[in-house]
């Protein structure tokens, strides 16, 4: 009680400060998956990610759904449950072939599951459709990718493999052979545990309760979560850290990769006023434990590849050279400073297509967050439908100030 106590008084002292100021350090509510501490890193269920983030992703979808890790008995009979509900009705199918090819994927993706909810609502039982929801984004996913890229029909889920294997299987990439397959499947199971959840105020997960709040069904507020998902201040940033990492790599020349070189290159950005993307956190003070696990599946996978190369030196020569600015609250690497690198090293080329892999992982937090908005809070009764005030001003942030003092 003395903790909900202490989070009460926050409420008490907001000021004009908080206007405008996309709700940051607002509280609104409770999140039962996971939370961003700023000085330790991502937990799920108070488990640090950087501990299971090498776990089966079955076992991790579990803990988010039911706030525990499962038993052997209860991970097989949940992994058969998603591999029974793995397929996707033909009519999805259909509606993707009518879609242009030059259509962004997360436009792709966004209706996706906006024409499966057409096909597996389950009358607004949120728990049914998170469950059919999760099961089903690894094939529309992997659908997705093979449509746009010509690579031919979407291939089943095989009752054999496990989630992210099926996701591979399923994608069928033309140029993987045995060994480009497993370094993927390595890549891809610490990638999706790692993207799973991130506390419960981001734009997307936000989004998509605030949907959820107007009782609108779970696959119409994970479309609209999406939507949040696939802007480049979000979901996209991976896409522009890559396109950024490529840059470096094509200045110094994939064989003169070395500290001394990242260092004067970085130096040369600053001082010309560019952007260094991958590092910075909303919330975190410290490196973002994240990019720490996915340094270390890249060290495992492709030690050799220049884009890698890169990610690591700018990992150590960034930090203090941003530390000497005041203004910057963290220095540190943060996951997307190296997820897009490590999907080109595995035969990923296209970065459009990484937020679409970002958000198949998203999809789980959020679902998981909208049942227990939906089903749990408030003892069952749910959170209400989302209604914040905003002050009337017809100069906006100009008069802001005045509006607020005279509230009472």
């Amino acid at each position: 009680m003395a903790e909900a106590a202490k989070k009460s008084d926050i409420l008490l002292e907001l000021t004009d400060d908080h206007l405008e100021s996309g709700l940051r350090g607002v509280p609104v509510g409770y999140t039962t998956t996971s939370a961003v501490e700023a000085d330790k890193g991502l937990f799920y269920v108070g488990r640090a990610v950087e501990d299971i983030a090498t776990e089966d992703p079955e076992k991790v979808i579990y803990l988010l759904l039911y706030k525990q890790m499962p038993t052997d008995v209860q991970l097989s009979g949940f992994r058969r449950e998603l591999l029974s509900r793995a397929s996707v009705p033909t009519g999805v199918f259909a509606s993707l072939y009518a879609l242009p090819h030059h259509g962004h994927p997360m436009k792709w993706f966004i209706h996706a599951i906006n024409v499966l909810g057409m096909f597996s609502h389950n009358r607004n039982d949120y728990r049914k459709d998170a469950i059919d929801l999760i099961a089903k984004i690894p094939t529309l996913t992997a659908a997705i990718f093979r449509l746009r890229e010509g690579w031919g029909d979407p291939i089943p889920p095989d009752p054999n493999l496990g989630y992210i294997e099926n996701f591979v299987h399923m994608l069928g990439v033309p140029s993987h052979g045995p060994e480009e397959t497993a370094k993927l499947i390595k890549l891809m199971r610490v990638f999706e545990t790692t993207h799973l959840d991130h506390g419960g105020g981001n734009l997307s997960t936000f989004t998509g309760k605030a949907v959820a709040s107007g009782k609108a069904d779970m696959y119409e507020s994970i479309s609209a979560a999406m939507c949040g998902l696939a802007g480049p201040l979000h979901g996209r940033a991976n896409q522009e850290c890559l396109e950024f990492i490529q840059d470096c790599v094509m200045h110094i020349g994939a064989d003169h990769i070395n500290e001394a070189e990242v260092r004067a290159l970085i130096m040369k950005k600053l001082n010309n006023k560019e952007v260094v993307y991958g590092f910075g956190h909303a919330v975190l003070r410290v490196e973002d434990p994240r990019a720490r696990v996915l340094r270390k599946v890249g060290s495992e996978i492709c030690p050799e590849s220049p884009l890698f190369k890169v990610i690591k030196l700018l990992a150590e020569v960034v930090p203090p050279i941003l530390k000497a600015n005041p203004k910057i609250s963290n220095p540190y690497a943060n996951v997307d400073s190296a997820s897009g690198s490590l999907l080109v090293a595995c035969g990923l080329t296209k970065p459009e297509y990484y937020t679409t892999l970002f958000g198949m992982s998203r999809v789980v937090g959020i679902a998981a967050q909208i049942v227990y908005e939906r089903c749990e809070a408030r003892n069952g009764k749910g959170v209400p439908i989302m209604r914040p005030k905003y002050f009337y001003s017809p100069e906006g942030t100009a008069k802001g100030e005045a509006v607020i003092a005279g509230s009472g």
